[in-house]
Parts: structure tokens; sequence; C-alpha cells
């Protein structure tokens, strides 16, 4: 199983040439394989994006420009996945496989969908017809379609059905496989070990993270807001889920923190949840 971290929570670190060089020889020293890239993160962005990304607490900098083939070459990581929104993907999915062969990944993952209704039974089933055509393009091109959740996909519909079965259940595994992301399923309340049991050898990636809080000495009530930790700091059952995570074939766990880190450094937190992952992978 590969290791990797994900570009998203790099922004702050990766805004020149400079940074984003000693940044990626940080991953590698760190015992990395590679690194997950973000479509919109790898092009121009415009700055309403930008700005809606800081105003989420998850700034995603401004290395747009940069020549991220040349960086990651250079650093000696391999791309694991390209996230797309499907929107992108469907406007030119043959511009969108050669992309993700340009960096040298198989995979083109899906992040989840926008202004969406997971609550509605006959938009989920639109959405993995969609996804069954666009896996389907995308595997004549010699590419393979992910589908990354978050926490809307446990949404129950109409039926009481929660919207990710319907995804598993309606979208075609020659076609469409899954990105299981662990933290967003533990933080809207799902067992994250259940539904990686229940994807099987379909979770062709998984996101880790931890969960907790950072909290010291007294604090001013009884409940305490978590947040994303350093794995093996929190509370998720991440020995069980790794194991499980094997068991299945797994081919790679990408880090994804979101923001919290320690010293407000997400390089110092990558950092020190490299040494929970080299200990056990």
């Amino acid at each position: 199983m590969k290791k990797a971290v994900q570009q998203f929570m790099l922004g702050t670190v990766m805004n020149n040439e400079k940074q984003a060089r000693e940044t990626l020889a940080s991953i590698k020293k760190s015992g990395y394989d590679g690194i997950e890239l973000c479509g919109f993160m790898i092009h121009p962005m415009g700055l309403v994006v930008r700005l809606l990304t800081k105003a989420a607490g998850m700034p995603v900098g401004k290395g747009g420009n940069l020549d991220w083939h040349a960086l990651v070459k250079e650093s000696g990581l391999e791309v694991v996945g390209l996230h797309l929104d499907l929107g992108t993907l469907e406007k030119d999915i043959p511009a969108c496989a050669a992309e993700a062969k340009f960096y040298g990944t198989k995979y083109t993952v899906i992040t989840g969908m926008y202004r969406f209704d997971y609550g509605s039974e006959a938009a989920v089933k639109e959405l993995a017809q969609r996804l069954n055509e666009a896996g389907k393009a995308l595997k004549a091109q010699g590419i393979e379609l992910l589908y990354h959740n978050h926490n809307c996909e446990l949404r129950r519909t109409e039926s009481g059905v929660p919207a990710y079965e319907i995804l598993l259940e309606e979208t075609d595994p020659d076609y469409v496989n899954f990105e299981f992301d662990s933290y967003w399923f533990a933080e809207g309340g799902a067992d994250p070990l259940y539904w990686m049991q229940r994807l099987g050898s379909r979770m062709k990636l998984w996101h880790i993270n931890d969960r907790g809080s950072r909290v010291r000495g007294a604090s001013m009530t009884p409940i305490l807001k978590s947040d994303s930790m350093e794995l093996g700091t929190g509370n998720m059952p991440l020995d069980a889920l790794l194991e499980q995570a094997k068991k299945t074939g797994c081919e790679g766990v990408i880090l994804e923190s979101h923001r919290n880190w320690i010293d407000k450094s997400p390089v110092k937190s990558l950092q020190l949840s490299a040494e929970y992952l080299n200990e056990r992978v």
C-alpha cells in the first residue's frame, strides 16, 4: 500500500516554486511515496475560488501557475490520483484522461457534488448513472474513475436509505469505484469500519485522518469541539481501519487533514502523521 499526501492540505505552503519544492522534499523525506493532486490547484485559479476556500478555513494558495509535473518528478514522488469535479470531467473526458496520464496516475477522483440534494433518491440515482457513463468513457481511455465521499452522502433519502448506499448499489464496479474518506463518515456519525467492509475491494484509495481535540487543562464547558488531528493522536479506530484496508487490497492511503495542524503547520502535521504510518505500512 502506497502512502501519500493530498495536495489540498498544502495550499498555504505551496504558493511559489521555492515553497513547493521544499514542501514536496519534506513529504518525500518523511517517508511518503506520493501526492494526490487537485485539478483546481494545478491550474490558474479565480479569485472567487481562492476567497471561498480561505473563508472555509482551507486556503488553496496561489500555486496554480507552477509546473507541477516538473516539481513532482523532481521530488521523486508519484501522483497517486487526480481530483476533479464531475462537471469538468463530463465536458472533456479525453482531455481529463490525458491529464491523468500526463501525471502518471490511473485514477481520476470525483470529489463529491456541490449544490446537490443527497436527500433525493431520484437525484442520487441520476448521479450514479452519470458516474457510470463517465467511468465507462474514462475506461476506454485507460483511466479509472473513483468517487470520494464527505459526510453529505450519509443523508437518508425519502425511502430511508443513505445516499451512499444507493451510489454503491447503482454504480457499476467495472466503471466506478471508491476513494473512501473515513474521517468524514465518522464526523457524520457513521461507523467507518462498517462502510469499509461494505465497500470491500471497491475501495481503491483511502483518505486517512484522525479526529479529536487539542484542548489541554480545564475547559469552559464539558462539551468540546472535535477537529482534524495528527494520526494516532485522536480517537479514530485507525489500527482497525488500516487492517481492513490491507485485507481488501487498498492501493493507497492518503493523508488529508483539513486544518487544526500542530503549530499551525501542515508540514509539521504530515511529518508527525508519517511516524504513525511508517510503523504500520
